[in-house]
């Protein structure tokens, strides 16, 4: 399976955007050394490199770039 990663500038700009929105988001990236989607634990938080559960692999993600998943709050 193929993931859609996008620059590490481009994903941060739109994080902080939707994080002063109100949104939490969470970062997720593609291992460099298997392939599999990783996501960070904590969200609104991007760290420039992230270290695969699967492998061990260490991706530079100001390199490869990555994406992000959110939770929107809605009113109750």
């Amino acid at each position: 399976m193929t993931y859609e990663d996008f620059p590490f500038a481009e994903i941060a700009a739109k994080g902080k955007d939707l994080v002063d929105r109100g949104c939490d988001v969470f970062f997720k990236w593609t291992c460099v050394g298997c392939g599999a989607r990783q996501v960070f634990d904590t969200p609104n938080v991007l760290y420039t490199q992230g270290k695969c559960e699967e492998c061990g692999t260490i991706t530079d993600l100001r390199e490869h770039g990555g994406n992000y998943a959110l939770a929107i709050p809605l009113p109750l």
